[in-house]
Parts: structure tokens; C-alpha cells; sequence
């Protein structure tokens, strides 16, 4: 009995890895005639018709007045409150007991997997379960590339992450595609923390910056973007954090980088 329970409990805790749209990265290419909509700095969430899952397949414990007006139907959307607030997301939907903070959270819907037709005919299939919980994310055509350059300043301006660009024709894709960009005035990438530095000045006693290492084996350091808190209890040794930066040098290194988050597992 005993190895009955210990094999069953993975589970309860996951379910399969969903094959989910995944973004490439925006390289200055036309995109008149796309659409454009805000990227929300949330959680991933996938709604299986049943439960909601994280991309790398975990299930996410949300309360049952949340999700009980959900669609009988797969939805791919994030978990979101409002902009620069993602640990605060992050601490609240990966809680395994659900709390009332969960009222903060909505459910903002960008696709419906494997349904058939263009992005808006997809989309068309969610509009009678929007809610307060249950929203979907605007899609706002691409007139002009400086149109939509020109929003991409705007909402960055507000503290958003960027922007998801994609062709409303394109049939539903469950991989990563150029049919679906990401554009953002910085880069992002992921790196291994491998030691700090010590503060000086304000930052005495304290994190003065994370000693960090690319997949490719590039050393470099992240100095700015810490709060108060994580400099004095910086992310630890082995851990992965993803940062921001403008491009790179010739030596390979991220030019300007900054701290955004320690990645979580999804």
C-alpha cells in the first residue's frame, strides 16, 4: 500500500507536457497586416478544459470559484494582476493551497489550441465565457512598422514587458514558430549565477552584483536591477536568473545587462 501511495503521488502533482505556441524573436521584418498585443509579464497557464497547467506540465492548484466558469475547451493564456508585479503573481499561483489573493488574479486568453480557422475565429470561440476572471488579450492590427514601434515605446514606457506580434491567418501552431514574434526594445536570456561580488558604498555588507555564466560558457557580471531585499539575500549559487540586455560585445559578453527574476520551474 505504502508503494502504491509513492507512486501515485507524481500524479497528482503533473499532468502530460502540453505542446504549446512558442515565440520566436523579432529581427526588423515588415509586419503590416499583423497583429499586435501587450506581453503580459505573468505565468503561463494552459486550461485543458479541466485543470490549468504550467507549461512544463505542473498543475496549478487555483480555487474552484476561479476556474468553474472556464470553457469545456483548451485555452492558452497568462495569470496576471498588473504590470512589474510577476513575484507577486509568481507567489500566489504557485501556492499548492490556494488563498483569497487569488481575486487579484485573472486569466488573460491569447489562444485556443488546436481549434480550427484564423486567430480571430479562435478567439471567437472564448467570447461567451469572458468574465472578470476570463479575459481576452486585445489583438490591435499593424498598420505600419512605426505604428507599431511607436506602441512598443508606449507600453514600455508603462512598465511593460513588450510586445507579441503575429499573422492572424496562420493556422493554430504547437511549437515555436515565426509566425508569432516577441519584440522588445531589450533582449532577454537566462544564465547560471556562479558566485557574487561584495558591495561597496551603499551597498556595504550587502550583493554588490552576481558573478554569472551563459550556457556558451561566457562569464560576465549583473550589477543593477536587485532591490534592497535581493542584494542582501542575493539568488543562490547554481541557480538560473533571467536578465535583459541591449546586444553583445565582441567579446560575447551582454552589453548593459540587468536583473530581472529568478527563474521559476514551470
Amino acid at each position: 500500500m505504502r508503494i502504491f501511495l509513492f507512486l501515485s503521488l507524481p500524479l497528482l502533482l503533473f499532468s502530460a507536457k502540453p505542446n504549446l505556441l512558442l515565440l520566436k524573436v523579432y529581427k526588423n521584418q515588415d509586419l503590416t497586416g499583423w497583429v499586435m498585443s501587450e506581453k503580459l509579464d505573468g505565468v503561463r497557464a494552459y486550461w485543458d478544459g479541466k485543470q490549468l497547467l504550467s507549461r512544463g506540465g505542473k498543475i496549478i492548484h487555483a480555487p474552484k470559484w476561479f476556474s468553474k466558469d472556464f470553457p469545456p475547451f483548451e485555452v492558452d493564456g497568462e495569470l496576471w494582476t498588473h504590470r512589474k508585479d510577476f513575484e507577486n503573481i509568481s507567489s500566489i499561483v504557485r501556492d499548492k493551497t490556494p488563498t483569497k489573493a487569488w481575486h487579484q488574479i485573472s486569466y488573460n486568453i491569447f489562444e485556443v489550441p488546436h481549434a480550427q480557422g484564423n486567430l480571430f475565429t479562435r478567439l471567437a470561440k472564448v467570447k461567451p465565457y469572458e468574465s472578470q476572471r476570463l479575459k481576452i488579450i486585445p489583438q490591435i492590427p499593424i498598420v505600419s512598422q512605426e505604428a507599431m514601434l511607436a506602441h512598443l515605446h508606449s507600453v514600455e514606457s508603462k512598465g511593460a514587458e513588450g510586445l507579441v506580434v503575429r499573422d492572424p491567418l496562420a493556422p493554430y501552431i504547437n511549437k515555436r514558430t515565426a509566425k508569432a514574434l516577441k519584440v522588445k526594445s531589450f533582449l532577454d536570456d537566462e544564465c547560471k549565477v556562479v558566485g557574487y561580488t561584495k558591495g561597496r558604498g551603499k551597498f556595504l555588507g550587502m550583493m554588490g552584483a552576481l558573478k554569472c555564466e551563459l550556457s556558451c560558457g561566457v562569464s560576465f557580471k549583473i550589477g543593477s536591477g536587485f532591490t534592497k531585499k535581493e542584494r542582501q539575500n542575493p539568488p543562490a549559487i547554481g541557480s538560473l536568473v533571467t536578465f535583459k540586455y541591449k546586444e553583445f560585445t565582441k567579446y560575447k559578453k551582454p552589453r548593459f545587462p540587468i536583473f530581472l527574476r529568478v527563474r521559476k520551474e514551470r
